[in-house]
């Protein structure tokens, strides 16, 4: 199935030339068939001959409607560009044809109607007419078929070039992304909500759980149609029908998109390129009232050009645009570019960053992931693909990193490991990137990590190689647990190896008061012993007695066991908590 919009100037036949292919009016309005005039879009759909489908975005021609027209041709495969033989080239057919262009249209071909109202050497001169106009566009060269639709000639041939053309028109991938920019809004009778866009980027199946961006809306798929048919899953390429839950179709309207929640960066600010018309009598600068045309949505815009002030018309440079409201675009999406005031259109590009980071007296973006990396250091891989619909393997952990910021990273550490002398460096004082690097050091030999390939990770700190432990036999933890409940203060001990022996459960601190954890452990077992011979309780001094100490030391070391569970306060009395020891029976 392809997509293919119609173009051209406004009679020239295009709706005539549609409902003859598929046997179905587009002009869906009652306005459009009392003044014969195509106003909004309008959709149809036929088997060509080979059997392959085709869908048709017809498109109105009128200078009024051109924001009408840039709604639908956004997602298309392909284009149907029509040429009255009668009239010849005219002014919207040059808007029209240098839409597409900016738009990124690749394929065509030329449907010259009206024939059968002309003799063959004026049909021969228009043909002539269109050739020229065409050369240097994506249409030079493409196939231009005679038509008169209402006469029934050349109707056959035009659907045999169509085949032809589709033959060799790629159809929208499938990324496993889908964005369906919605061009309709309606309620149907006994559905609800229901929208339609042509579907690209990926399938939708009924029960998806979707979102509408903006305002970021969860809504739920109740039901797929395409061309009239029910489906429970349809894959990009084609246009479709959703039936939403969980939303009024009062609050969709044309320019919003369905997107699968996190697959898509939403933003009001993006980098782009701006190609601007030759034919355009000015330059291009942040003066004027600009709208951009993205997606199916127009959106009144602030325009910055990066670099120069303005750029010349027939040149190509970069802009920031700030929109209204937040868009799920990708780099490589395409936009055009109106000015309102004089009701032209200036140019259009391709987007280049939806999340400019640097200032824009700095900003000069491209399309390279390098660039995007470099600018921000460290990426992870699911933001990324966010950012530019790329897919990278992840440099460290799940980020994909500059190799600047890496080296920077990897020297910050070296030193930092260095500095730390034996106790080593406490990765609890480092972010998840920093220990990351450690953990990938220990598994590569590649530049730069190399530098950190010596460092050992044991026991939450890293070191420069196979260190003895600075605090093995320490000798504060030998004062200790040699005066288990009458401990020396920390007088003279680097503060660093306290919180490192508090930090392995050698060392219990308790309100000022440091014990050995072995002390702990024998003053539990000394309170069990006295509660089992009397499991109303014990009182501090009967506890001060048994473990030979003073209530300086006591009374914090008896917070640790009612903080532990051993034992619980009953007033003056100590009972029994549900982490006592068990007493060997005497």
């Amino acid at each position: 199935m392809h997509v293919v919009a119609t173009a051209g100037h406004v009679d020239h036949g295009k709706s005539t030339l549609v409902q003859a292919l598929t046997g179905i009016d587009p002009d869906r309005l009652v306005e459009e068939r009392q003044r014969g005039l195509t106003i909004d879009l309008g959709f149809a759909w036929t088997a060509l001959p080979s059997g392959r489908g085709v869908a048709f975005v017809d498109v109105p021609g009128h200078v009024r409607f051109v924001a009408n027209m840039l709604a639908g041709v956004g997602s298309v495969d392909a284009c149907l560009f029509v040429v009255a033989a009668t009239e010849g080239w005219k002014p919207q057919s040059e808007e029209h044809l240098r839409i597409l262009e900016l738009l990124g249209a690749r394929h065509g071909l030329v449907a010259l109607t009206k024939v059968g109202i002309v003799d063959e050497d004026h049909a021969a001169l228009a043909a002539m007419d269109v050739a020229d106009h065409v050369a240097g566009t994506f249409l030079e060269g493409a196939e231009v078929v005679p038509v008169d639709a209402p006469a029934g000639l050349g109707v056959g041939e035009l659907a045999t070039a169509l085949d032809r053309l589709l033959a060799a028109t790629p159809t929208s991938p499938d990324q496993g992304r889908p964005r369906l920019w919605i061009d309709r809004s309606f309620a149907a009778r006994g559905s609800g909500t229901v929208v339609t866009g042509t579907l690209t980027g990926g399938p939708l199946a009924v029960d998806d759980e979707l979102e509408v961006s903006p305002p970021g809306a969860h809504v739920r798929v109740r039901a797929l149609q395409s061309h009239q048919t029910a489906v429970d899953r349809i894959g990009p390429g084609r246009r479709v029908a959703v039936n939403l839950v969980g939303v009024a179709h009062a609050d969709l309207r044309r320019g919003q998109a369905l997107v699968r929640p996190r697959q898509w960066h939403a933003t009001r600010v993006v980098d782009a390129s701006l190609t601007v018309l030759a034919g355009l009598g000015h330059p291009v600068s942040r003066r004027g009232a600009h709208v951009a045309h993205v997606g199916s949505g127009e959106h009144a815009v602030r325009l910055r050009v990066l670099g120069p002030s303005a750029i010349e018309p027939g040149e190509t440079g970069a802009v920031r645009l700030h929109l209204p409201v937040d868009l799920p675009l990708v780099a490589g999406d395409r936009y055009v570019l109106r000015e309102s005031g004089r009701g032209e259109t200036v140019g259009g590009g391709e987007v280049l960053d939806v999340a400019p980071v640097l200032p824009a007296s700095k900003a000069r973006p491209d399309r390279s992931i390098e660039r995007l990396v470099a600018e921000r250091g460290w990426v992870e891989v699911s933001d990324l693909e966010r950012l530019t619909g790329a897919h990278r393997a992840a440099t460290i952990g799940r980020w994909v990193v500059d190799p600047a910021a890496l080296s920077a990273t990897v020297a910050e550490l070296d030193h930092g490991v260095t500095a730390a002398g034996p106790l080593g460096l406490d990765l609890a004082t480092l972010d998840e990137r920093r220990r990351a690097v450690l953990a990938a050091a220990r598994h590569a030999d590649r530049e730069p990590l190399a530098h950190l390939a010596d460092v050992v990770v044991a026991g939450g700190r890293a070191t420069r190689g196979a260190a003895p432990d600075p605090l093995a036999g320490h000798p504060w933890l030998a004062a200790l647990e040699a005066a288990p409940f009458a401990p020396p203060p920390p007088e003279g001990v680097d503060r660093t190896e306290v919180r490192e022996l508090v930090r392995r459960g050698l060392v219990v601190p308790a309100e000022g008061t440091w014990f050995a954890a072995s002390a702990i452990g024998a003053a539990a077992t000394a309170v069990a012993g006295l509660l089992a011979s009397r499991p109303t309780g014990v009182t501090v001094a009967e506890v001060r007695d048994a473990l030979g100490t003073s209530r300086k030391f006591l009374l914090p070391l008896l917070g640790v066991l009612d903080a532990t569970g051993v034992t619980r306060r009953r007033g003056d009395l100590r009972t029994a908590g549900p982490r006592l020891p068990a007493v060997e029976p005497r």
